[in-house]
């Protein structure tokens, strides 16, 4: 799949790691936007409908799963898929991510930027 076709939403509201992984999905010719709260990110992906979202939990103004169940919700966005970037790692976080919808669930720590990229690839196939 040619990656310049491919328009992923990215929404993190730490500058750091956002930056991190703006650079990396850059160098992969991906098209990215980027969202740093729940609100953006709902505008975003109601203007530019990405193929596949990055959606950090904790955030200001909506947290991701407020996010992620409004998304599900909407029949225009229900069917893009979510994955779930965050630290928070317990077991209880995880079901309700996936009870959401999202596709997968990574935290952050237990990956680098470059697996993070194989997983995005493996839902756009």
């Amino acid at each position: 799949m040619d990656n310049t076709l491919v328009k992923i939403l990215l929404v993190e509201d730490d500058t750091t790691l956002m930056d991190m992984y703006s650079l990396k999905l850059k160098e992969e010719k991906f098209e990215l936007m980027v969202a740093s709260d729940g609100l953006m990110a709902l505008e975003q992906v109601r203007n530019e409908k990405p193929q596949i979202i990055l959606l950090d939990i904790m955030m200001p103004k909506m947290d991701g799963f407020a996010v992620l169940a409004e998304l599900k919700n909407d029949a225009t966005t229900k069917d893009i898929p979510v994955i779930m970037l965050s630290n928070l790692g317990q077991k209880i976080d995880i079901e309700k991510g996936k009870e959401l919808g999202a596709v997968d669930y990574i935290v952050k720590a237990s990956m680098t930027p470059t697996q993070v990229i194989e997983k995005i690839k493996s839902y756009l196939k």
